[in-house]
């Protein structure tokens, strides 16, 4: 009996709009197919039209929302559909929500958690088999926030905490079996993320700002080079070393003061479809 041959593709979630559609870009510039999944597909199909004009192949276009239970499953059988099997996975899907938590909607903070870690966990499990087959690996797209505790978007913080931690662990699985995992941690990037959280991008950090063009080459460097840990900008790495050094209590207060002055008061404000 024949045995099924599956290509291997890059699949990378969030990828839209900002980091995403950078990482996208980067791992197509360097010869990937890549599979392009989140909830818009316009913005997709724009994407992949575009880089099909100078990549080797034309990305894959999958319409999923990652907050649903069954988005995991739906999007193998997407793939398995056109012959393709992940080699490498790029988690880059996921929210914030500003403001004290016990203000912000319950359900939103829980589908917060649903995409941040659930999702991520899902997908980065899920091909394991044939990530090991092709020697290829998993990405994952956490924060600076996953080093420290973070009042005034508490959840958020968590989420990144636990991506930071899950992802450095697996690596630490998976490495014998030559599969690389890198965790991304970059600082604030200027993309829709600030609109759905709550935030006033018009609060520049000059010190701690990167692109989500500068942010996706270092993710892309670092996951090739077989890195563990990505933070881009001297700054983020400043940052993230700042709570091993600092009192718990004194940090807890910056990171309120430092929130409080991000909020954004936008009337009638919706979080993007």
């Amino acid at each position: 009996m024949a045995t099924s041959i599956f290509k291997p593709v890059t699949v990378i979630t969030g990828a839209s709009v900002g980091i995403g559609a950078a990482l996208a870009r980067v791992f197509a510039r360097h010869g990937h197919e890549v599979a392009l999944v989140a909830r818009r597909e316009k913005e997709m199909v724009l994407l992949a039209t575009e880089i099909a004009v100078w990549a080797k192949h034309k990305p894959v276009v999958i319409t999923a929302d990652l907050q649903r239970s069954d988005a995991p499953a739906r999007i193998a059988h997407e793939l398995l559909g056109r012959g393709l099997e992940p080699a490498i996975v790029v988690n880059n899907a996921g929210f914030g929500l500003h403001g004290p938590a016990a203000e912000i909607d319950r359900g939103e903070q829980l589908a917060m958690i649903d995409l941040n870690v659930r999702a991520l966990t899902d997908l980065s499990l899920r091909w394991i088999d044939g990530i090991v087959k092709h020697k290829g690996g998993i990405l994952n797209v956490a924060s600076v926030a996953g080093f420290m505790p973070g009042p005034g978007m508490a959840v958020y913080y968590a989420t990144k905490a636990y991506v930071l931690s899950f992802s450095e662990a697996l690596s630490r699985e998976l490495e014998p079996l030559g599969v690389r995992v890198t965790v991304l941690c970059p600082g604030p990037v200027k993309t829709e993320f600030q609109m759905r959280a709550g935030i006033d991008a018009r609060r520049p950090s000059r010190l701690l700002d990167r692109s989500a063009e500068q942010v996706a080459q270092a993710g892309y460097d670092g996951f090739m080079a077989g890195k563990r840990l990505v933070i881009p900008g001297a700054g983020n790495k400043l940052v993230s070393l700042l709570p091993k050094f600092l009192p718990r209590g004194l940090v807890l207060k910056a990171l309120e003061s430092y929130q409080r002055g991000r909020g954004r008061r936008a009337e009638g404000w919706r979080r993007p479809k």
